[in-house]
């Protein structure tokens, strides 16, 4: 699930006093100075009745349809002409009949593509060079094809379109480590866009694998750039692996949950190596590490959200998104949230003014036992951060 670097209007987060942050965003975005940019200017608890030292179960705002089968992963398209028209993207990831997706900000269906071999996740990004155009992606994981579907988003009305072209993915490997789940995308300037892919299995080093989608007669071809990433190896139960990633792409950081161990932060940069720089969140989860998200609200400033998937009541772990330290490159834990979600695997958040509903953007989190998404205003989210 990728990030991306948006102008984000002065937060103000009065937290027992404390001012958490008030600057400016980095314009390094696709999003960034488009048109229906509007932030407000008003404070993160405005309006919204609830103290940032609440325990209260946080409530969602809205719910999708469901899918037919097993919701599992979404991702926010936004819509850079009209932010309040922006879309939601859900897997249907169940095999053979699955497929993906498309909710306007209401929760109602307007789009699917169907069908699709078990597609686990899905990532967005923005202005990829297509020929003599530029188009956003959406890219999910077919896992049972051993390939990506790759889909032009219109930059107008969100209609998809499939590019893909050579797709198919992790072939030198054997088993269900040649099957894609996870996936995130990282766009690199305004240049390369890259998706780093983690299997159903894999040993303790490499276990992820990054490509550079390219350009070719009008679809996208993969080419494999590298193997990189740790596994702790925990299983219980025939569980543990890994699947949820998130990249910040202007920190050029890639972080991904193994599930039962730990959040591991590596460059997202392949010309940067492949050192491991942090692994934590490794105690006070309940249940697997799953979905990952990140909120900016400035120039190295914001969240890592983190989902601790538990049975009708996944809790978010919030994070800063900058690191400790100079000296320790892992992320302080701010504060632990409940919700309603059941058993949630994938989560996304958007920073982005969309609309009056939503002006300070939103989270999205997969509710397993309805086979839905739940919506969540981000100043919901925010009245709840603190510090400890």
């Amino acid at each position: 699930m990728a990030a991306n670097s948006w102008v984000m209007r002065i937060v103000t987060f009065v937290l027992a006093g404390w001012v958490l942050a008030s600057c400016a965003g980095t314009g390094s975005s696709a999003l960034d100075n488009q048109p229906g940019t509007r932030f407000n200017s008003a404070g993160a608890n405005a309006g919204r009745g609830t103290t940032a030292t609440s325990v209260q179960e946080l409530k969602p705002v809205r719910a999708s349809d469901p899918v037919p089968n097993d919701a599992d992963d979404p991702a926010i398209w936004v819509n850079r002409l009209d932010p309040a028209k922006s879309l939601i993207l859900g897997t249907d990831k169940i095999e053979e009949k699955g497929g993906l997706y498309v909710f306007g900000l209401d929760g109602k269906i307007v789009e699917k593509v169907t069908p699709i071999d078990r597609p686990n996740n899905v990532d967005v990004d923005y202005d990829f060079q297509l020929g003599d155009k530029k188009v956003d992606l959406a890219v999910l994981t077919e896992r049972m094809a051993g390939k990506l579907r790759i889909f032009a988003i219109d930059q107008s009305s969100g209609k998809l379109t499939d590019v893909g072209g050579n797709t198919a993915i992790l072939g030198e490997a054997e088993g269900d480590a040649r099957e894609p789940m996870g996936i995130s995308l990282y766009r690199k300037g305004e240049g390369e866009m890259y998706a780093i892919v983690a299997p159903k299995s894999g040993g303790k080093t490499n276990y992820l694998a990054q490509y550079r989608l390219v350009a070719n007669a009008g679809k996208i071809d993969l080419k494999l750039v590298r193997r990189f990433g740790n596994f702790s190896g925990l299983t219980k139960d025939s569980e543990g692996e890994i699947e949820a990633i998130v990249v910040d792409d202007a920190m050029g950081i890639v972080y991904y949950s193994d599930e039962l161990a730990g959040i591991r932060k590596y460059w997202a940069d392949p010309a940067k190596g492949g050192a491991e720089l942090a692994f934590f969140g490794r105690d006070k989860y309940v249940g697997d590490r799953e979905g990952l998200a990140i909120y900016e609200t400035g120039e190295g400033e914001g969240f890592l959200l983190s989902v601790d998937q538990i049975e009708k009541k996944s809790r978010i772990f919030v994070y800063t998104r900058s690191r400790t330290s100079e000296t320790d490159w892992s992320n302080k834990a701010l504060r632990v949230i409940e919700t309603p979600a059941d058993s949630t695997d994938g989560m996304e958040a958007v920073n982005r003014d969309l609309g009056p509903d939503f002006p300070e953007g939103i989270v999205v989190m997969m509710d397993s036992i309805n086979k839905r998404f739940l919506i969540f205003d981000w100043r919901d989210i925010a009245s709840r951060i603190t510090v400890r």
